[in-house]
């Protein structure tokens, strides 16, 4: 069993890795430390699609009917610590 879930931890690692190295390939063409051409970015960012979430904006919404309840909570200031002194 500890071998199964170490295997899988080597892989999330690598993969880890590799998004990282494709990262930094970018970033470093962008900083003009590396030439790539259009091919070589278009590959790169292809790959980090496959990888990476896309970050796009998501309106949540519901049944209007059946609203989602939210707990009523109160903000309680921390009672002042006694001094001891006496």
């Amino acid at each position: 069993m500890a071998a199964r879930k170490d295997s899988r931890l080597k892989t999330q690692h690598r993969e880890a890795i590799k998004t990282s190295m494709i990262i930094n390939r970018l970033t470093d063409h962008i900083d003009g430390e590396v030439e790539m051409s259009a091919t070589q970015v278009s590959a790169g960012l292809g790959l980090l699609r496959k990888v990476l979430p896309d970050l796009k904006a998501m309106e949540h919404s519901g049944d209007p009917d059946n609203p989602v309840g939210v707990l009523p909570f109160e903000f309680v200031q921390p009672k002042p610590e006694a001094s001891g002194e006496g």
